[in-house]
């Protein structure tokens, strides 16, 4: 399913998806030629991976560095129009593990979210807009972990009941539970699927 078809289809959660999604759509049809990459400066989609274990009760995290902080894994869609193969991808380079697959090929969260101007690589990115398309993706935990030097400086498993603040910013909290809801959420469907078959 193409990237835009898939945004439309969503069915948000609450007001706050509704009114993002609103937003991504009306800006994605303003600029079709460079919503994908970096070109645009203000606002781009970018496509983000929640990493749980099997049991969906803990979630697999990297110390940014941009953000210093503990964050989700993702990045910029450089292009790509497969938004669920740039969250997979994202998540093995940025975590180091192998084996990774999403618990649904459905977007599970879509959000703006604020950069804010910082520095990288000796040149300054002013302060933009990130489109934020997010997947729930799930992983086993005996997985060897391996720090990404260029994009984080730690990676750990955290139990779902650590994520709330101090540790975690209030935003970061409110988008990280909300992803865990959703998880608990399609894991029920698809264990009500199964029972039927």
């Amino acid at each position: 399913m193409h990237y835009v078809q898939a945004l439309e289809g969503y069915c948000p959660i609450n007001a706050q998806e509704k009114q993002d999604q609103r937003v991504i759509l009306d800006y994605v049809r303003a600029f079709p030629h460079n919503i994908l990459t970096r070109e645009n400066e203000f606002a781009h989609i970018t496509s983000s991976g929640f990493i749980m274990n099997p049991g969906l009760d803990k979630v697999l995290m990297v110390h940014h560095h941009i953000r210093d902080t503990w964050s989700w894994t993702g990045g910029h869609a450089d292009g790509e129009t497969d938004l669920l193969g740039v969250a997979l991808r994202e998540a093995r380079e940025e975590t180091g593990i192998k084996s990774v697959y999403p618990l649904s090929k459905e977007i599970a969260s879509i959000d703006i979210l604020s950069v804010f101007g910082h520095w990288k690589r000796g040149s300054y990115v002013s302060g933009h807009q990130h489109l934020s398309v997010a997947y729930l993706l799930i992983a086993e935990e005996e997985q060897e972990l391996v720090v990404n030097e260029a994009e984080n400086s730690a990676v750990a498993w955290f139990d779902v009941a650590e994520i709330t603040e101090p540790r975690f910013m209030a935003r970061d909290v409110y988008l990280y539970q909300k992803l865990i809801n959703r998880a608990r959420e399609f894991g029920a469907n698809q264990g009500a699927l199964l029972a039927q078959s």
